[in-house]
């Protein structure tokens, strides 16, 4: 496997509703260099609101968590990178999210309808640079639809601005999640600005990893949706990275980290929260393994972890007997 490879940094993109404390700790002893917060709004944060108090949470057990946050007023921006964020001693990085294609968000002005004005860009980034000491990096898309593609403007004017680094979702807004990403797009950027650029958009598999790597030339990757089910994509990848191959986990290993995720979550979330926001990635975990709708339907009735625990202790051994 060649050498230049080996040196590229492997994230989990924020998620929301998914890249909770837990599930980054998760992913962070699957082998994952970097994780960030899900996304915080800098608006919530300048009235000490407590949910996103909750959302900013970093255990002690993280090793690399890191906060992105989102707007558009640049005062507010400003103040709550000084007076919130710069005192928090185990945040490095600030990541500033202007790629979100969420309605609410871009309706607001924020997320990626920042795109649609280079300007606003460089003066937002300049901002968080007069702001802080920490690193900078700007998440966007290409742009808001195909007749607006403007991310090479826009990534000049982040380096401009005074980023550290670039995360380019390789889709416009338009197409949210759909069609495939253009990783082409990716080197075109990275040929074009003087700082790293990381790659972001269909990075499911370490073969995949490996193929955007050489297409695009990144400095590393961002893995979202690729992880979800699936932290071990962080160990494959370097797996494959030092052997020239990786095994998958076996179902057995699977039930245990679906355990030790929800002894994790539990450490920091109320049962009711953790049972109901766990259903999700029990689906996610289990997805295609044998009888997996089924069990997945019955952790889904389910209001107690000690029933969760009995469960998954009953669908460990099916699945034992069933590879027997």
């Amino acid at each position: 496997m060649s050498e230049t490879l080996t040196g590229k940094e492997i994230m989990l993109a924020p998620l929301a509703g998914v890249t909770d404390t837990a599930f980054r700790i998760v992913c962070e002893k699957n082998g994952c260099d970097k994780t960030f917060t899900e996304m915080v709004s800098v608006n919530a944060l300048a009235f000490d609101n407590r949910a996103t108090a909750d959302i900013m949470f970093i255990s002690d057990l993280e090793k690399n968590t890191n906060i992105q946050i989102f707007g558009s007023d640049i005062d507010k921006i400003k103040k709550v990178v000084e007076e919130k964020i710069n005192p928090l001693t185990n945040i490095k990085e600030i990541s500033f999210n202007m790629g979100c294609p969420a309605p609410k968000i871009f309706n607001n002005g924020e997320g990626s309808a920042l795109l649609k004005n280079p300007h606003q860009v460089y003066k937002i980034t300049k901002a968080l640079r007069e702001s802080t000491d920490k690193i900078i990096n700007i998440k966007y898309r290409l742009g808001v639809d195909d007749e607006s593609i403007n991310y090479i403007e826009n990534g000049q004017a982040m380096e401009e601005g005074g980023a550290d680094y670039l995360i380019l979702h390789a889709r416009t807004r338009k197409a949210m999640y759909s069609g495939h990403a253009d990783w082409q797009a990716i080197k075109k950027l990275k040929d074009a600005v003087n700082i790293p650029v990381i790659a972001n958009g269909d990075i499911f598999t370490p073969e995949d990893f490996i193929k955007a790597m050489e297409i695009t030339g990144a400095d590393g990757a961002m893995i979202a949706r690729g992880a979800m089910g699936n932290p071990f994509i962080f160990r494959y990848i370097k797996e494959y990275l030092e052997k020239g191959y990786y095994e998958k986990v076996s179902f057995d290993e699977i039930i245990s980290q679906i355990k030790e995720h929800y002894e994790l979550a539990l450490k920091f979330k109320d049962e009711r929260l953790v049972i109901n926001q766990m259903r999700k990635h029990v689906g996610w975990y289990i997805k295609g393994l044998y009888m997996s709708s089924e069990y997945r339907d019955r952790v889904n009735k389910i209001h107690t972890s000690e029933e969760i625990f009995d469960l998954l202790d009953e669908y460990r051994k099916i699945l034992g007997d069933y590879n027997d």
